[in-house]
This record gives C-alpha cells, structure tokens and sequence, in this order.
C-alpha cells in the first residue's frame, strides 16, 4: 500500500491526515509516477477549509495537483516515456503522496539541471501566468501592472511579460522589492497612495493590469490606470468581474476557460522547463515538509511564507 494525504471535512489543517491507497496501476493513457516532490499551491488551502465552494465530500479527499517524480509504470498507448524517466505532472488530483497514476498528457519530461522541487513548483502558477498573458495578448509595446509581484503567480507573470517585450511595474511589500527587481519589474509598495506611485515609474501609461492579490485597492487602482477594461483581468475575484466589466480567469469565476486557454495552461510547462534549464526563468523556492507534515505546510502557506513551499514523500 501506498499513502496519500485527504481530508474528510472542511476545517483548519488540522483536517489534513495520511490514508492508506492502492499501489498505482496504469490505465491505458496513463503513466504511474513515484513522487518526489509535490507543490502545495493557495488553492489547496482554500478549498480545505471550505473558502472556495466544493462539492459537498462524501469519501476522503485528496490533495494537490503538482508534482515532480519518477515513472514506475506506463499505461497501454502511451509513447515517449520509459520506466525511471523523472517527470512533472500537472493538473492532476491527488498530487500529495508518495505514488499516484496520471494521465500521460499531464506529465512532462524533467531535464537536467531542472530539480523535482522546482519542477513540482511549476503547474497551477506558471499556468495561470501563461494563459492570462497569452489571453490578454501581452507583448512589445505593453506596460504591464502585476498586482501582488512577489508571488508564485506575480514572479511568473512579470517573467513570461518581460520575455514577450513588455515594462513590468509590481506591487509587493517593500522586503520583496529585491526579488521583483531580479525578475525585470518596476517594485511599487501596496498602500495609499498606489496610482500615484505606478504613474510616477511609468509615465508612459499602463496597458495592461493583472490581479493576483484580490484586494480592492488592486482592482481599484486598475480601472484608474487602465482604459481598456478588457486588459484588465483578475486571477482572484472573478465573481466581481461581470460588474466591473473586467476579465476573469479562475479565482471563482463563473465562466469556464476556453479551449485555447487550457491548451495555453498545459503548453506552460514544458515552455518553462525548458526555460530553466536555458537559464532564463527562475523559480523561488520555500520551505519544503514531510509528506506527513502536510498540515505545517498549510500553516505555513496561510502564514505567508516567501516561496514556494513543497512536499516531499
């Protein structure tokens, strides 16, 4: 038997506990994975405790959809991987345990000098970062305003901006401005005050703004800066877009991503992979716990940590 991480109600942590799984066996499409590394990701926490809606739970539920791992079993139909292949996986159910199957469309080769933490640290971020720009048609010419920069989803986004030729300006606290800075934006600091600050370091206008941090002052200083209310998106509040007349991309948005934005999801990874191991994007690593300490991983997650924090089997 192998062990996974689930919860059987909605609550602090706490709830968080191991249970026992069958050993994986790969169906057609499908590869089995020994994990070494799983990402925990904010939305892992909010549907833990019941912040974001859910389906009421009738069996344990598991967690995580990130990871990093080996290849113990490949499924009928599937080509290009091998038995003790690394990989990472994405979007996934389940990615908190030490073995789990996953559709072979969802996994990844991991190349060297990529490590499993950072490649376990890539899904639901560098996917959200990729497809919003790519849906907001970002590119030379852009200035671009990244709310809440120093996070896994704001570093992705003012690197995939910067890439595609845009000025990135970033709000972040101001222990944070180094980081941001080493990415390529503009650090501005939350607070009273923001719009003025944003104007002062890019006199030339803002294009494009793009929420990741959910608060008001972010969506408020957006529709002040930004004419063009359908290149403003945001990652956070999308129950509020309708009436702001913004775009959404998940973040309880009742609309469902298209198509292409879930191709634009899926193809992040493997863009990024292949990024880090040219040297040209950098993932921040966090504290990383036992698969067991799941719970101290959510209390630190909900805490505030910088970086990306990881499980590992």
């Amino acid at each position: 038997m192998t062990t996974a991480i689930a919860y059987t109600e909605f609550g602090d942590p706490e709830v968080l506990h191991e249970i026992p799984v069958p050993e994986p066996v790969p169906a057609a499409g499908q590869l089995a994975i020994r994990v070494t590394a799983a990402g925990v990701n904010p939305i892992d926490a909010k549907l833990r405790s019941g912040r974001r809606p859910s389906a009421e739970i009738t069996d344990p539920r598991r967690v995580g959809a990130d990871g990093a791992g080996v290849v113990t079993g490949v499924g009928e139909g599937v080509d290009g991987f091998r038995v003790g292949d690394p990989v990472v996986f994405a979007s996934t159910i389940g990615a908190y345990a030490t073995d789990l199957t996953v559709p072979a469309s969802h996994v990844f080769p991991r190349p060297p000098g990529v490590s499993a933490a950072e490649g376990a640290a890539l899904g639901i971020p560098v996917g959200t970062a990729y497809q919003a720009l790519r849906s907001l048609a970002v590119g030379h010419g852009d200035t671009v305003l990244v709310h809440a920069g120093s996070g896994a989803v704001g570093q992705a986004l003012i690197q995939f901006a910067v890439l595609w030729g845009a000025t990135v300006v970033a709000t972040s606290s101001e222990g944070r401005f180094d980081r941001v800075r080493e990415l390529g934006a503009i650090p501005v600091a939350y607070g009273a005050g923001l719009a003025d600050r944003v104007r002062a370091v890019a006199p030339q206008g803002v294009t494009v703004a793009i929420d990741a941090a959910g608060t008001d002052e972010a969506l408020d200083t957006s529709l002040e800066l930004v004419a063009d209310r359908q290149r403003i998106a945001t990652l956070v509040r999308g129950r509020d877009a309708a009436t702001l007349g913004i775009r959404a991309f998940s973040g309880g948005s009742p609309e469902p991503l298209t198509a292409q934005q879930q191709v634009w999801r899926t193809e992040a990874v493997p863009v990024v992979l292949a990024l880090i191991a040219a040297g040209r994007f950098s993932v921040e690593l966090g504290p990383s716990f036992a698969l067991a300490d799941a719970a101290d991983a959510h209390r630190a997650l909900e805490s505030g940590v910088a970086g990306k924090i990881t499980l590992v089997p």
